[in-house]
């Protein structure tokens, strides 16, 4: 039988998610303890990178440290638990192995189930959202089609109106005109009959059909602000969604172009006209004026920003390990790049086959690109301007994937400001 101390003991191994005794137990930054598998589990199934003990939200996701005395620890109170339990094997280390498998298997069965039970929740969330939005349009819309109604109708009237006032203008003038008749009937004899001088020249008065034009041209410009301001609310909300998958990018040096100049802190590129002598590499592009970032992923999900301010041509995206370094490197996903270009003033594509033209309604002066691995996802977005530009999506990714950036050269006239990394705003 268990003393209180034993339990004691194993409340103090149990991860919080799970409940189990711990597994590849790790620590973050505030000073609790999970299994490794289940606080990855816990924050890429939430919206916010916080501890589900305290609650502290993090602005970045932090790196968990692995806990070398606990998971000893641990590992020794499961092994004792096993001994306890099986004092008559004649092979305690091959019972352990078992048990642990079995703890492992059941382990992911508990991760698979809360990442379930969190992907319903946000699926609940999702569509509530979208509810409320399209609920919002649709009342945007019978308003204005109310409106539409109340205002041509409105103006019927008022033809209605002035049609009856002119009709009975015109009946006066009649029945004056008659009376005049008769008079004239019993002058007629006379020497200088009287005519009548106060009538009105009819031949240029009509009562106009209003085609109603500019009025359902005005109604569909209102909806169409509001259809903006809510695919803003939507974007503001999809980007504060997808700054919790922000990574710390930083450039590498092996791959840059000899005509290329990265800052010192490897934050910024530019283009600096000149072929500098550098050690050649396997992974040093020699045409494309490119450099990739210096961390690959190939998992999961991942988002960064690039300022574009005062540049008036340049390519942004993501790159695939293989990707062509030495002579003309591919420019669409079917040769490893999915980019987004600038070429001159305000002209924007993406090198799909065939290429994609862009039509944005303002400049971007900021770009986030996220990624998500297993979906096969690849979006821009003009961070300032709150919209999404575009998205390659059924994408299949095989191998690494590599922040891509080319300031470009200078033939669409000056463009020597860099391309700049910058630091995700999570408050924003």
């Amino acid at each position: 039988m268990s003393t209180s101390s034993n339990v004691l003991s194993e409340e103090q191994f149990l991860c919080s998610i799970c409940l189990d005794v711990f597994t590849e137990p790790v620590s973050i930054p505030c000073g609790h303890n999970f299994c490794k598998a289940c606080i990855s589990g816990y924050w890429n199934s939430t919206a916010l990178c916080q501890c589900p003990l305290c609650k502290e939200t993090f602005n970045r996701r932090p790196e968990p440290k692995t806990n070398t005395t606990l998971r000893d620890v641990a590992d020794h109170f499961k092994r004792k638990k096993v001994t306890d339990g099986e004092e008559s094997s004649s092979n305690p280390g091959e019972v352990a192995q078992v048990q642990k498998m079995i703890q492992e298997r059941l382990q992911k069965v508990r991760e698979i189930k809360y990442s379930v039970e969190l992907s319903q929740r946000d699926a609940e969330r999702e569509i509530a959202e979208s509810v409320e939005v399209f609920t919002a349009l649709v009342r945007s819309i019978e308003r204005s089609q109310a409106e539409l109604i109340e205002v041509v109708e409105e103006k019927q009237k008022a033809a209605e109106r002035r049609a009856e006032g002119l009709i009975e203008e015109l009946e006066q003038e009649i029945t004056e005109l008659q009376r005049r008749g008769t008079e004239l009937d019993h002058l007629q004899n006379s020497p200088s009959p009287y005519l009548p001088t106060h009538t009105k020249d009819w031949s240029e008065i009509s009562v106009p059909r209003d085609l109603h034009v500019g009025t359902v041209r005005r109604a569909l410009s209102q909806l169409e602000e509001t259809f903006l301001k809510e695919m803003e609310k939507l974007c503001n909300a999809e980007l504060r969604s997808l700054r919790q998958w922000s990574v710390d990018v930083t450039l590498d040096l092996d791959s840059e172009h000899p005509m290329l100049i990265v800052s010192e802190d490897r934050k910024q590129v530019r283009y600096g006209n000149t072929w500098r002598n550098i050690p050649d590499n396997p992974k040093r592009f020699d045409q494309r004026l490119a450099v990739l970032g210096k961390e690959g992923f190939s998992s999961g999900r991942f988002y960064f920003e690039v300022q574009v301010r005062g540049k008036i041509e340049w390519v942004l995206g993501v790159a695939r390990e293989s990707i062509i370094r030495k002579g003309p490197t591919a420019k669409s996903p079917d040769g490893g790049l999915w980019a987004l270009y600038m070429k001159g003033e305000n002209k924007y594509e993406v090198k799909e086959t065939p290429p994609i033209p862009l039509s944005l309604s303002q400049k971007p002066q900021k770009v986030g690109v996220f990624v998500d691995y297993e979906k096969g996802q690849i979006s821009f977005y003009d961070v300032e301007n709150r919209s999404h530009i575009y998205s390659f999506t059924g994408c299949t990714f095989t191998e690494k994937l590599y922040p891509y950036l080319n300031p470009c050269d200078n033939s669409e006239g000056p463009n020597t400001a860099p391309l700049v990394i910058s630091p995700v705003n999570h408050t924003d």
